[in-house]
């Protein structure tokens, strides 16, 4: 590698590539120092006028994933270095980055991981066919011939490929298609939060610098919604870089690759990743500089806006009505032709995938509570009542079980308007859609959980219990329902401006962009930073095609075609004591309500304190899942030198699904807890389909009269949701997966 780099990254051509790179950095930072002091007057602006949305019903989490590990097992990894395969054991921790170790021990010892992979950007991949197509694009002319070998064999016929168009590619492989089911719900869970890496609580230099992206590639004539538009600043930052970077590179040394052609995709991999990396460090250090330049000159922009908030307002609404005289009858002829007739049909693109994933989410939060309840009246009423809410607050992060809902949205297309309204691909819709939710999953579990604990508060017997779980239940499904609503609505209404008003500005450019400049001696200059006339002229062609957007959300709200609530049905109040409730301190259910603690097991040293023990059971890393193979067992074909372990995990599930099928044989009464509390499955059991029509309704039969009518379902739902939450015990915290680490992978 160290050859191939040295060859075609020589000293002349790296600074070269640092020129070129300061060249577009430069340029691309003159916007975004522009768009800085629109997005603090707009930010502002907003604050006192409070023209906020409807009041949420759900409660939210402060603090999601605080010291939680998402997933943890092993996999196995092609090291390019020796191209061989090796076992590693990974981890995706709270902030989502894949963490590779050694194996476990390494782990569990705290030594350096081998690598921490920032996954934004990057795409998942099934197949060595479809990986070596993408290559064989990626570089025209080295598509290999039937009979070469090609740039990657894998030893199973479940591979996972992290393939990303400039930096390097991760090949991972499994034993089974199960266990590659669930590392690719879990890898892709890492992609969505990864490419969401702008936080959405920046409410100045997140849209500063999305504004930024959108006017530097439309002064290129790039409209439309960009693909690599995702992670965080200085990733994006690199993507918009290589974006024209990499094709000069391309052409430039192809030609001068040797070797077959699988040898020079290896090496042009090798070549874009270095590149890559070059790009990613001064771009970080070019943003950082601006960045903080801005903040410090943030305080003084302040104190203008504060001191002229009117008469900027008044400059900048002269300035639109002059836009406005001079583009609306335009506007309005290209919204009337090519835009509205098309709104309908967009609308029911995006609305029967996602209704159908909130639907999900509905059906899996009603499932895992009743469940959850069932499992309180089967199985010692409040002691095991911690365990279950344990595993049920971290519901939302859970990739298997959330998995369902994510999968509505995979249907989604834009047959026919995707090339018409330059659409390059439906994917920024269908995460934002699914990151949606995520968070109404999780604030409708943690309302729960919120009035739960108040209840507890009140000291109910197990029968007791079991109604107020019903009845809070059926309460946060009435506010989950509103909720979804809006969320839904507002996100219709984002999504069709995403995609008309890039297609409106390139269609109104030819006649409307030129004359634009004669309207800068309206601004006047101490005003000049925060109105921008480009950034006025978009608003005002917004706004010609909002109206028909508005319109259509809200004929669709009033068919209810897709459980949607019309505007005028507002919740004022309905539990104005509920949001203090979500002030207090956050709820550890293993500690409150736990036998003796969550992630811990046996009896205390008697020569430790008690206080030492909570302690410790705090610092401990708490899993959401846990799906961890035997970590010496080889390839097929492949020599080890450890021996094999007599058993895996699977094997181990499907002997305590023979035993469960034994008992109920036997017994028409459970013998264990129900779904929360049952082992985790990981394999289909012949009996799945059956056993499932019949959890709803079987431990009903043996309540107390009176109690089955209470716990009736309203809206049952046979389907599986994922694997069961495991809890490792004396798991040590993590301190080598760190922010810092998120902009790149690192190799150790």
């Amino acid at each position: 590698m160290g050859d191939v780099l040295s060859t075609h990254l020589d000293d002349a051509r790296r600074q070269h590539i640092a020129e070129k790179t300061g060249k577009i950095l430069t340029e691309f930072l003159r916007f975004y120092e522009d768009q800085y002091g629109v997005a603090l007057f707009n930010s502002m602006r907003h604050e006192i006028e409070a023209t906020g949305m409807p009041q949420a019903q759900l409660l939210w989490r402060k603090v999601p994933l605080e010291e939680r590990i998402i997933f943890s097992g092993n996999l196995f990894q092609y090291q390019e270095d020796n191209k061989k395969w090796r076992n590693r054991f990974s981890l995706v921790p709270h902030n989502y980055g894949l963490v590779l170790y050694e194996n476990k021990v390494a782990y569990e010892r705290q030594v350096p991981p081998r690598a921490i992979i920032n996954s934004a950007g990057y795409k998942i991949l099934t197949s060595v066919d479809q990986y070596l197509e993408l290559v064989g694009n990626s570089l025209p002319g080295t598509t290999s011939k039937s009979g070469i070998a090609p740039i990657l064999k894998c030893p199973t016929q479940f591979p996972l490929i992290l393939w990303h168009p400039s930096a390097r590619h991760y090949y991972f492989c499994m034993m089974t298609e199960a266990e590659q089911d669930k590392w690719q719900a879990v890898l892709q869970d890492c992609i969505r939060h990864c490419n969401n890496g702008i936080p959405e609580d920046s409410k100045v230099e997140g849209p500063a610098f999305t504004d930024a992206i959108r006017m530097y590639r439309q002064a290129r004539e790039l409209y439309g919604t960009w693909e690599m538009l995702c992670g965080n600043e200085v990733q994006i930052l690199s993507n918009l870089v290589m974006e024209e970077l990499g094709p000069e590179l391309k052409a430039e040394l192809a030609p001068r690759l040797k070797g077959k052609p699988q040898e020079r995709q290896r090496q042009w991999i090798q070549i874009s990743d270095a590149v890559y990396r070059m790009v990613y460090e001064q771009a970080k250090e070019r943003f950082e500089l601006v960045l903080s330049k801005l903040q410090l000159a943030r305080p003084a922009m302040e104190a203008v806006i504060r001191t002229d908030m009117d008469q900027i307002i008044t400059s900048k609404e002269h300035l639109a009505n002059k836009i406005r005289a001079f583009i609306l009858p335009k506007a309005e002829v290209c919204v009337r032709n090519h835009v509205q007739p098309y709104i309908p049909s967009i609308l029911e693109a995006l609305m029967v995938p996602t209704s159908q994933g909130f639907t999900e989410v509905r059906d899996v939060f009603f499932k895992e509570v009743t469940d959850m309840n069932l499992n309180v009246i089967n199985e010692g009423g409040i002691d095991k009542l911690g365990e279950y809410m344990e595993k049920l607050s971290q519901l939302a992060y859970h990739p298997l079980k959330m998995q369902s809902c994510y999968e509505k949205m995979e249907p989604l297309r834009l047959d026919g308007l995707q090339q018409r309204f330059d659409v390059s691909s439906t994917s920024v819709f269908k995460q934002r859609a699914q990151i949606h939710m995520r968070e109404q999953m999780d604030n409708a579990v943690y309302t729960f959980e919120t009035l739960l604990h108040q209840e507890l508060g009140k000291g109910p017997t197990k029968e007791e219990l079991c109604k107020s779980i019903q009845r809070i239940l059926e309460r946060v499904l009435k506010k989950y329902d509103y909720d979804s609503s809006s969320v839904r609505k507002r996100f219709f209404r984002e999504a069709l401006l995403q995609i008309t008003i890039p297609f409106l500005l390139r269609k109104l450019a030819p006649t409307c962009k030129s004359e634009l400049p004669r309207f800068q001696e309206l601004i006047f200059e101490d005003f000049a930073r925060f109105i921008l006339v480009e950034n006025t002229y978009e608003e005002v062609v917004l706004q010609t095609v909002m109206k028909d957007i508005m319109q259509a959300v809200k004929e669709a709200a009033v068919q209810r075609k897709h459980n949607l609530y019309r505007d005028s049905m507002v919740m004022h109040n309905s539990d104005p004591n509920l949001h203090l409730l979500a002030e207090g301190t956050p709820i550890d259910w293993g500690e409150e309500y736990g036998s003796g603690g969550s992630g811990g097991s046996g009896s205390p040293r008697p020569d430790a304190p008690e206080v030492a023990t909570l302690s410790e059971k705090r610092r401990r890393a708490k899993q959401v899942v846990s799906v961890v193979q035997d970590e010496e067992m080889g390839l097929p074909f492949e020599a080890s030198p450890e021996p094999l372990s007599p058993a895996s995990l699977d094997s181990v599930t499907e002997l305590r699904g023979m035993l469960a099928q034994d008992l109920r044989a036997e017994s028409p009464l459970p013998a264990g807890p129900l779904l929360n509390g049952a082992p985790a499955q990981e394999s289909p059991q012949p009996v799945a389909d059956s056993e499932a029509s019949s959890l709803p309704s079987s431990p009903l039969q043996h309540l107390p009269p009176g109690k089955a009518a209470d716990l009736e379902p309203p809206k049952p739902s046979d389907q599986e949701t994922g694997e069961q939450v495991s809890s490792p015990t004396g798991r040590p915290p993590i301190h080598t997966t760190t922010e810092d680490s998120a902009g790149v992978q690192t190799e150790f």
